[in-house]
């Protein structure tokens, strides 16, 4: 382990907390009922982005009013990282998406570019539809599309590094109660 527990917790001490636990609460009930009121006539598959949408999909699913199936995959481009690099399938879905709705769910919309990756991939794959939902998007003008946005968003955040909710800090820190910015990133 390059950091140790001391540096971890002092990253945590430092941080600057951007959006609280409750905010975060609150966003995720409105985002569950966009989502049920756009999708509850639908049969849609929900693939959860690991790591980082796990925590949003396991509190955004008993919200959903409508009967889900819920699958997830695993492509990164962090690997642990601060920077994002090539994108990397640890896991792709193997369930038959034909024809189907498909909602994407991940912590963040940072460039987008994972996200672009994983949609496209699920169109290329017979998906009638895909759309996306993120707890947060970051605000900046280096989205991986122009005019990139989720279908649905929780959360709209300044251009930092983030981390709490999913959001790691070097694979740490996901289960921070709220969003938080790293100092001096």
């Amino acid at each position: 382990m390059t950091d140790t527990v001391d540096e971890l917790n002092q990253v945590m001490a430092e941080a600057d907390c951007l959006v609280d636990e409750n905010r975060v609460h609150s966003a995720i009930r409105t985002m569950a009922a966009d989502i049920t009121e756009r999708l509850r006539e639908t049969n849609p598959l929900l693939l959860c982005v690991m790591n980082g949408g796990l925590i949003l999909t396991g509190q955004l699913l008993p919200m959903l009013k409508f009967p889900v199936q819920a699958e997830y995959l695993h492509a990164t481009r962090y690997r642990q990282e601060t920077t994002g690099g090539i994108l990397e399938w640890k896991l792709r879905p193997e369930v038959d998406m034909n024809g189907r709705t498909i909602i994407i769910v991940d912590d963040i919309l940072d460039e987008g570019t994972t996200l672009c990756a994983i949609a496209d991939y699920c169109k290329a794959h017979g998906a009638a539809e895909v759309l996306t939902a993120v707890l947060v998007d970051k605000q900046h003008d280096r989205k991986a599309r122009p005019g990139l946005k989720a279908d649905f968003t929780g959360l709209t955040v300044e251009d930092r590094f983030l981390f709490g909710f999913g959001m790691d800090y070097k694979g740490y820190w996901r289960n921070a109660p709220g969003i938080y910015a790293v100092k001096g990133l």
